[in-house]
């Protein structure tokens, strides 16, 4: 008897932690989502700032340039069911294309705005910015819950 308890119970706590690795593996995912959201936040106060100091925009670019990484990924950031404390809105997943048309919008506006940065151009930097806020702004109004 004591010799079958041992191989069922290790059995048991294995399959113990493979069904709970889908939760932590939901959790993780939206941690990650939620810490890429904020550093693309603190990008867009701080090309804001420069923007509207008047400073050169060349140091746009490499904080565009890690938003537009950011974006051209985010659709793997949300797996179906990743929904636990999260504020995205069920048409993440019921209109998936559009979402990852949303997403797709984002990292064309914050690679436009990489490239105008680059360029020092202060107009295309500024026109290019106000794309990125737009489909941010998109986004965010189908597919995140306040």
């Amino acid at each position: 008897m004591k010799r079958l308890l041992l191989p069922v119970g290790l059995l048991a706590l294995a399959l113990g932690a493979a069904g709970s690795g889908g939760a932590w593996a939901q959790a993780d995912v939206v941690g990650q989502r939620k810490e890429e959201m904020k550093r693309s936040g603190a990008h867009l106060e701080a090309i804001k700032k420069i923007m509207d100091a008047g400073e050169a925009v060349g140091p746009v670019a490499p904080r565009a340039q890690e938003m537009h990484g950011y974006f051209a990924t985010l659709p793997t950031l949300f797996p179906a069911g990743s929904t636990e404390n999260s504020k995205a809105r069920p048409e993440v997943w019921s209109d998936r294309a559009g979402f990852e048309k949303a997403a797709s919008n984002a990292s064309e506006a914050t690679a436009k705005l990489a490239a105008a940065a680059g360029s020092g151009d202060r107009d295309a930097t500024a026109a290019a910015f106000r794309e990125v806020g737009a489909s941010c702004g998109a986004c965010h109004r189908n597919y995140r819950a306040r």
